[in-house]
């Protein structure tokens, strides 16, 4: 969640237009020791301008015409620097809690958070942190999960593959990593139960990096009325889940949720439920977002490159060549998929769910030369090195191989983020996206139905038509 797409909705930029005035903002008078850059149009900055090219142009642009290692801006009513290249990434993860905090923009905290939450600091995300590296992702855990995934993947294909030639990746990819999710966070497994929490996400993640204008239309707006929704239902859930464990009816750790019910703070104090709400809502989000768009990424490039295709199937029919035919995958099975992760990196590097993340200045410190005073906002961006020649020759071209062997050099592959913020799900996503990729390959072949489909950018980068896929059953 941490390094969630870190830009803003085009709708929820459109009331604005009326305040737009012919002039544009340039950089505070008489102080050059600031980067290079313009502040864009008034009250607007530039967010039209990064919705409209998308965030790999806009920061491609301008790292052109201002500078390669880092340029001002103004997006979400904030001065913002954004650091590019190897090493602006390795500066921001380096000086994580020195002189950088972290920093959300008010459209994500007030549609995701409890409204007495937004003006925190952040002190429960720590806590998701603390309780999701110690709980969910020990490799003892991850190790459980594996044929918890392989069998709802395969029960995924039998629903939702099975009965189409030809169907839309996107929402599939959702709503498959939404139910895992919901099933190993919360052990919701109704459809029912989990369409109350999934509908008003889509809401959410539409507008929590909008423009903060609370009335009717806007993406905020919506994205409020979706979050609020999403924690009434959280709530239900989990004050009965702690009444079941008071009267002894739940047994301790069976998911994330019993696992945070009975975790403690320094004092010794129990999670509040809404803590433990906030808590979830994180995790989830990252689920309905950021992991199905990596399951698309991987998807879109499977369909697209015929020679990579058959190379991932005849490393995964080894694979299943060896289990019995209802026999699940394990961990040591994971491990031998080696060629096919090499794939979903490559498909990451050239379509990385996330885009990169927000920091707040906590002092004033000089860059590359130029000053960024306190209080300003930061932002790395994975564009400027996943697709930048200087690290990855010929950048636009799909090749795997650049994972082989010690792979890319520190800093410049960055899907996941860097340094104490590194999103702490990078494991699970693995796991999630090698059983995926398992389970389809072995049962379909793979066309684009559109081979050159846009794509644009809304909480990830999205195919414009959902990235229907013509499948190709194989023959038994």
């Amino acid at each position: 969640m941490d390094a969630f797409l870190s830009y803003m909705i085009l709708l929820g930029l459109l009331p604005l237009s009326v305040y737009i005035v012919s002039f544009i903002g340039k950089r505070r008078s008489g102080d050059t020791s600031l980067p290079p850059g313009t502040n864009g149009w008034p009250m607007l900055g530039e967010n039209m301008e990064f919705a409209l090219l998308g965030p790999q142009k806009f920061v491609k642009d301008r790292m052109q015409k201002y500078s390669h290692d880092v340029f001002q801006t103004s997006l979400l009513g904030e001065k913002m620097a954004i650091f590019c290249g190897a090493q602006g990434n390795k500066f921001l993860f380096m000086n994580e809690n020195k002189l950088l905090t972290s920093w959300w923009p008010q459209s994500m905290k007030k549609a995701l958070l409890f409204p007495e939450f937004v003006e925190s600091n952040l002190k429960e995300v720590s806590a998701l942190k603390r309780s999701f590296h110690h709980d969910i992702l020990k490799p003892e855990a991850l190790k459980q999960y594996i044929p918890v995934m392989d069998e709802l993947a395969r029960q995924h294909l039998d629903q939702e593959w099975i009965p189409n030639a030809v169907l839309k990746v996107v929402p599939l990819a959702k709503k498959y990593t939404f139910d895992l999710a919901c099933k190993l966070f919360l052990s919701v497994v109704e459809p029912q139960n989990i369409k109350r929490l999934s509908d008003p996400f889509t809401l959410v993640t539409n507008g929590m990096f909008s423009v903060p204008l609370d009335f009717p239309g806007t993406a905020y707006n919506g994205a409020i009325k979706g979050g609020k929704m999403v924690r009434e239902e959280l709530m239900k859930i989990i004050k009965k889940r702690r009444q079941e464990l008071s009267e002894c009816k739940e047994s301790e750790g069976r998911d994330l949720l019993s696992k945070m019910l009975l975790v403690t703070d320094e004092d010794g104090q129990l999670l509040s439920e809404m803590e433990i709400s906030n808590n979830i809502i994180g995790l989830l989000v990252a689920s309905f977002e950021t992991t199905s768009s990596a399951v698309t990424s991987v998807m879109n490039y499977l369909a697209e490159l015929p020679h990579i295709y058959e190379e991932v199937l005849k490393e995964q029919m080894e694979i299943a060549n060896t289990k019995g035919p209802n026999e699940l995958l394990t961990w040591e099975d994971i491990e031998k998929m080696k060629y096919s992760w090499t794939v979903a990196r490559e498909s990451l590097r050239l379509m990385p769910p996330a885009q990169g993340a927000f920091r707040e200045t906590t002092s004033e410190f000089t860059y590359a030369g130029f000053t960024i005073p306190k209080g300003w906002k930061t932002f790395w961006t994975v564009h400027s090195s996943h697709k930048n020649p200087k690290y990855f020759p010929d950048p636009e071209k799909f090749d795997p191989s650049r994972f082989e062997g010690s792979g890319p050099a520190p800093y410049t592959f960055v899907p996941f983020g860097g340094g104490p913020r590194m999103c702490p799900g990078k494991e699970y996503a693995r796991l999630e996206v090698l059983v995926f990729m398992h389970n389809v390959v072995r049962r379909f072949k793979l066309e684009k139905d559109i081979p050159n489909e846009k794509i644009v950018y809304y909480a990830s980068p999205t195919p414009v038509h959902g990235l229907p896929i013509r499948l190709h059953p194989h023959e038994t």
